[in-house]
C-alpha cells in the first residue's frame, strides 16, 4: 500500500506517523511545497509550542471550537488530550501545565516537538519531499494519480490532504472539482486595530478580566485584555475574533467594540459600589482608583473625561459620575482593521465537515481520500486547541478507514 501525505505541517506529520502505526508495511511519503516543514509548530506559543490544552472532558474540550464542535466530539473519543500527552511522553517529551491550562513541552522550546517528529519519521522510514507541492489529483479505478510541482506524477492507494488553512477559496478549487463543498475561508484569531485613539498610549497594560462585546450583536467574550501600540489583543480579543470570524469578515473589519473593564459587573451594581465608596471616602481626591482596574487605565479615564485630579469625590457632580461609570462598564472603541501575526493566524473555512466521516476523516464523496488539520472547516480558540485538532484528525486519518 502506497500513501501520500500532502502537507508537511503538524497534521501531515501526525497523519504519516499514524499510517505506519496502523499499517506497518505501508509506503508513506510526505510532500511539502515549501523548503521548510512544521513551520507553524516552530513559531506557535511564542516559539514554545502550545501543544494542547489541559481539558480532559471531551464535551467541554469541543466547546472551544467555533467551527467543528459537534464533529470533534466524535473524533476526540478516538484520540484525546490524554492520548496526546501519552504519545509525547512515550517519546521522551513531558508536557507541563501552565496556570491557564495551556500545555507546553518542559523544555520550553518548539524545537523539541519538531525534533521528535523528525526523529520519529526517520525511524519509521517516512521520507519528506520538500519543495514539492501537489498540482492536481485524479481518481482512477483503484488509485489516486497525484501530479506534483516537479512535473512528476505518482499513483497512490490513499491520499491524506493536510495542507493547512487556505487563505482563498481559489486554492480549494481542486477539491470542489472533485465534488466537495467548500466553506469560504476567512481569518480567525486576530487582534483589533484601533487607530488614532489615545488608549494605545497605554500599550503593555493588561486588564485581567474584561468583557468585550461586538456592538450590534450578541457576540462577546471575557478574559485578560492587552492594550498594544496598534489596538487591543490578549485572550479576550483573540477568542472573540474566533467566535465572530465570519461576522467580522462580513463587516469588512469595521465595527465598534464595547468594553466592560470590570468583567460581568452590572452598571447598577457599579453605581451602588461607587456611591458606597464616596460615602466613606468623599474627601479623597479622584486620582485614587476606586475600581478593580489598572491604575493606568483609571488615570486615562480621568484625563479623557477632563476631571481635575485635585478634585475630591464630594466635589464631583452627578453628570461626571455617570460619565465615569459609563467609561468603566460601557467603554466604546471603533475598530478599523485586524492585525495578524504568524503565531496567532488561523483560518476558518475549508472542506465542509458535511463531506467528511468523523470516524475516519475519509471523504464521503471520494473513497480513499482523507483530510486532516486546518484544511477542514475546523478552528479553535487560542490555547492549544488548534494543535489538538491537528493531532486528533491526523491520527484518525492515518488509520485509513481501518
Amino acid at each position: 500500500m502506497k500513501v501520500a501525505i500532502i502537507g508537511g505541517g503538524a497534521a501531515g506529520f501526525f497523519a504519516a506517523m499514524s499510517v505506519k502505526k496502523h499499517h506497518e508495511e505501508a509506503e508513506v511519503i510526505i510532500f511539502e511545497k515549501s523548503s521548510k516543514v512544521l513551520s507553524k509548530v516552530k513559531v506557535s506559543g511564542g516559539g514554545r509550542c502550545n501543544v494542547t490544552h489541559n481539558q480532559t472532558n471531551i464535551k467541554e474540550l469541543a466547546k472551544n471550537y467555533p467551527r467543528g464542535e459537534k464533529f470533534l466530539r466524535k473524533a476526540f473519543s478516538q484520540f484525546s488530550v490524554l492520548d496526546t500527552v501519552d504519545w509525547f511522553k512515550e517519546r521522551g517529551v513531558n508536557l507541563k501545565v501552565e496556570p491557564d491550562n495551556r500545555m507546553f513541552p518542559e523544555s520550553n522550546t518548539s524545537q523539541t516537538i519538531i525534533d521528535t517528529f523528525l526523529l520519529e519519521t526517520q525511524k519509521l522510514g517516512i521520507p519528506v519531499q520538500k519543495n514539492t507541492g501537489m498540482t492536481n489529483i485524479e481518481q482512477s479505478e483503484n488509485a489516486w494519480s497525484v501530479s506534483l510541482s516537479d512535473g512528476s506524477q505518482e499513483n497512490f492507494n490513499s491520499v491524506i490532504v493536510a495542507l493547512g488553512g487556505q487563505k482563498s477559496i481559489e486554492r480549494l478549487e481542486l477539491f470542489s472539482g472533485l465534488g466537495h463543498k467548500i466553506e469560504t475561508p476567512v481569518p480567525s484569531l486576530f487582534t483589533f486595530n484601533i487607530t488614532g485613539n489615545k488608549i494605545t498610549d497605554l500599550m503593555g497594560m493588561v486588564a485581567p478580566n474584561a468583557t468585550v462585546k461586538i456592538q450590534g450583536s450578541k457576540l462577546q467574550n471575557s478574559g485578560p485584555l492587552l492594550v498594544t501600540h496598534w489596538g487591543m489583543s490578549g485572550p479576550a480579543i483573540l477568542k472573540l475574533s474566533s467566535l465572530a470570524a465570519r461576522e467580522l469578515a462580513n463587516k469588512n473589519y469595521e465595527f465598534n467594540i464595547q468594553i466592560n473593564w470590570l468583567g460581568d459587573a452590572k452598571e447598577d451594581d457599579v453605581r451602588a459600589s461607587l456611591a458606597a465608596y464616596i460615602s466613606s471616602n468623599g474627601k479623597k481626591k479622584v486620582n485614587k482608583n476606586p475600581f478593580d482596574i489598572p491604575n493606568k487605565l483609571w488615570a486615562f479615564f480621568i484625563d479623557r473625561l477632563d476631571v481635575s485630579e485635585d478634585k475630591t469625590w464630594n466635589a464631583i457632580d452627578k453628570k461626571s459620575k455617570n460619565r465615569i461609570i459609563n467609561s468603566v462598564v460601557n467603554d466604546v472603541y471603533p475598530v478599523s482593521n485586524k492585525t495578524t501575526f504568524k503565531e496567532e493566524f488561523v483560518i476558518c473555512g475549508g472542506i465542509s465537515l458535511s463531506n467528511i466521516n468523523p470516524k475516519t476523516m475519509e471523504s464521503r464523496i471520494t473513497p480513499n481520500l482523507f483530510f486532516a488539520g486546518e484544511i477542514l472547516d475546523i478552528d479553535g480558540v487560542t490555547g492549544g486547541f488548534n494543535f489538538q485538532s491537528a493531532w486528533t484528525t491526523g491520527f484518525i486519518s492515518g488509520k485509513l478507514g481501518a
